[in-house]
């Protein structure tokens, strides 16, 4: 009995340090934004989607075309000829349809663009996000831009500009904080 109650004390007594973690958050949106490389890749990025929707947009109106074409002319075509006609429009709406998919679908030219574009400015904010946590002593840190809902921030908790601070990247004369309040709360 004499062991069991300095056993049971210490237990009580180490779950509330335990659960005392030390949190953060930043918000990668605005980091991002304030980093030339990734303004550069995204440019870049946004140049090529343009060029590919052209062509895929060439190709569809080529396929429009051609339907409207057919469609004047319809009652001129022999029954070989109608089936060809339509054949060709299903055959130009099919590669606009493929070349859509080879640019924007999942697997993508867009996709594979954005990862190799976008994973060494990615893997630079998360070596800055571990530095800042590691000097800071921080548990978890939580990127506000994410799908996560905060329904409360504390300002002082945010080490968005720690982030920044690390990848060496500076704030305008606006000021380093957001507005006085957190969107989602405010400063106690």
């Amino acid at each position: 009995m004499r062991l069991l109650l300095p056993a049971l004390a210490l237990v009580v007594l180490a779950g509330p340090v335990a659960a005392q973690q030390k949190l953060g958050y930043m918000d990668s949106e605005r980091v991002l934004a304030l980093m030339p490389e990734y303004r550069t890749a995204q440019q870049d990025i946004d140049r090529l989607a343009t060029q590919w929707q052209a062509e895929v947009d060439a190709l569809g109106r080529e396929a429009e075309t051609l339907q409207a074409d057919y469609a004047a002319r319809e009652v001129l075509y022999t029954s070989e000829e109608r089936t060809r006609g339509l054949d060709e429009i299903a055959a130009r709406r099919q590669s606009a349809d493929a070349l859509r998919r080879r640019y924007f679908g999942p697997e993508g030219e867009l996709f594979r663009e954005q990862q190799s574009r976008l994973r060494p400015v990615q893997e630079r904010l998360l070596a800055a996000v571990e530095t800042v946590a590691t000097a800071g002593d921080y548990d978890f840190i939580f990127d506000r831009s994410g799908e996560f809902v905060f329904l409360y921030t504390r300002v002082r908790n945010d080490v968005t500009d720690r982030v920044l601070d690390a990848l060496g990247l500076t704030v305008g004369a606006a000021g380093t904080r957001p507005a006085a309040a957190s969107p989602t709360g405010g400063d106690l």
